[in-house]
């Protein structure tokens, strides 16, 4: 007699994988779309180079800077929780960046874009794995779609941010 096989997968995890990506996609791309803008946003604010380098920098500080924080946080609090916080905070920040009157206000909505970015990403890659964790062959699918997300969110964000810049505005970056 064999036993009934019970599977522990949850059967929204592939949909749940689409948003992890997307969002791992997010934090890339907004890594990369500030920098084709930068000299249009030298012009727009009057800046030196040291404070425009300052704009695409404060993302990348306080992203590298906090992420681990993020992860315990994640550990400590759930994944799901630290996720939606910080996609929340990323979203806000984004507007609040966009909006910027002044080159210290842009940079504080690239700091606070960061800390988003530094709560997203420990909580998607937890999530993904505790998702597919019940199979291998899944499991390295699924890490190969969240892992292909990265590089293809920093290709987009050079292209959209030309785009962007060049059809619409600055801010909309």
């Amino acid at each position: 007699m064999t036993l009934p096989v019970v599977s522990l997968s949850n059967p929204n995890r592939w949909k749940a994988l689409s948003i992890l990506s997307l969002a791992q996609f997010l934090i890339i791309l907004d890594t990369s779309i500030i920098g084709v803008a930068l000299p249009t946003i030298q012009q727009h604010f009057s800046i030196t180079p040291t404070d425009l380098q300052w704009i695409f920098n404060a993302y990348v500080i306080a992203f590298g800077t906090l992420l681990l924080l993020g992860g315990k946080l994640s550990d400590v609090l759930g994944q799901r929780k630290i996720f939606a916080i910080g996609f929340l905070i990323l979203t806000g920040s984004s507007v609040l960046a966009g909006l910027a009157p002044t080159n210290d206000v842009l940079i504080l909505g690239r700091v606070l874009q960061g800390l988003g970015a530094a709560l997203i990403a420990p909580a998607a890659l937890s999530i993904v794995m505790n998702l597919f964790a019940s199979n291998k062959k899944e499991m390295n699918k699924a890490m190969g779609i969240w892992g292909a997300s990265a590089p293809a969110g920093g290709t987009a964000g050079v292209f959209l941010g030309g785009i962007i810049t060049a059809w619409i505005d600055w801010p909309w970056v």
